[in-house]
């Protein structure tokens, strides 16, 4: 099995949450990150704040650092994270700390971002599953080494490639109309095919710069950015000192194609490489 595909097997640890009949006051381990003890990142966790305002702290098991913060066990039980992950409001907290602290992180050392609310029992479950998964973990750890994430997302917009040409005199207004949402229909089908054809050329250009790639699913309404819609949205694995080299070699592809945009975004901690899609294919 490759590094790759172990990424499921590594970073899909089933949470171990507790009951609701927990105690008030008693508080569990909520995982963000794993990264090799003994890096900077056993210095820097306390500084740095997690969920509910608490301070991180490090658990160690055979040389790898799980980064913890110890959460309220009756919000982070099995029927309070459903009430929280139904809840917006509470579910953009939960998620943008989650993803500060692994960026906070990742600044200072390769970690392996661990799946949004991954919860253990105590810190002693914690250092089970560092055992367990070890192996997995070091080798994901070691092909993470030095990587980034790039996002790369095409937009269609027709509406921006739309001309509208006059008709004749001559011509009533009724089959003016017509004419115009003909043209209207083949400029829309034109913009999807170039989107498509630049789209489908990416992946070979980047290939001597990317290690690897991983397709989501587009993003659609709030989460997808400007205009036109969304048709396209990769994310590569790339090594951090070729991130400017990858942006050149995608430089003007989307130059004098009416109503196509490209948007690359990053680097991030390269979530894309180091979790398994959630169910339904997103990751």
């Amino acid at each position: 099995m490759n590094a790759q595909a172990r990424i499921t097997e590594a970073a899909d640890t089933p949470p171990d949450r507790p009951d609701t009949s927990e105690a008030p006051g008693a508080t569990v381990s909520y995982a963000y990150a794993v990264s090799r003890a003994g890096t900077a990142l056993d210095t820097t966790a306390p500084q740095l704040t997690g969920l509910e305002g608490r301070p991180l702290r490090t658990v160690v098991s055979g040389g790898l650092a799980a980064l913890v913060s110890s959460v309220p066990a009756g919000m982070y039980s099995e029927e309070g994270m459903k009430a929280q992950l139904g809840n917006l409001s509470a579910l953009e907290v939960i998620a943008r700390t989650h993803h500060a602290v692994v960026d906070a992180a990742y600044a200072r050392t390769t970690a392996l971002p661990m799946r949004l609310a991954t919860v253990y029992r105590d810190d002693a479950r914690v250092r089970s599953m560092l055992r367990e998964r070890g192996a997995a973990f070091v080798e994901l750890l070691s092909w993470l080494e030095g990587h980034v994430e790039l996002g790369v997302k095409i937009y269609a917009d027709p509406r921006e490639a739309a001309t509208e040409a006059p008709s004749p005199a001559s011509v009533s207004p009724g089959r003016a109309y017509l004419q115009r949402r003909r043209a209207q229909q083949r400029s829309q089908r034109d913009v999807y095919r170039a989107a498509g054809a630049v789209a489908a050329d990416i992946p070979g250009r980047v290939a001597a710069v990317a290690r690897a790639r991983c397709a989501h699913r587009p993003q659609q309404g709030e989460l997808a950015s400007g205009a036109g819609e969304n048709i396209t949205n990769d994310a590569y694995l790339v090594p951090a000192e070729r991130t400017t080299e990858f942006r050149q070699v995608l430089a003007g592809l989307a130059d004098g194609v009416p109503g196509v945009r490209i948007e690359i975004t990053g680097p991030w901690a390269p979530y894309s490489f180091a979790t398994p899609p959630a169910a339904g294919g997103s990751a």
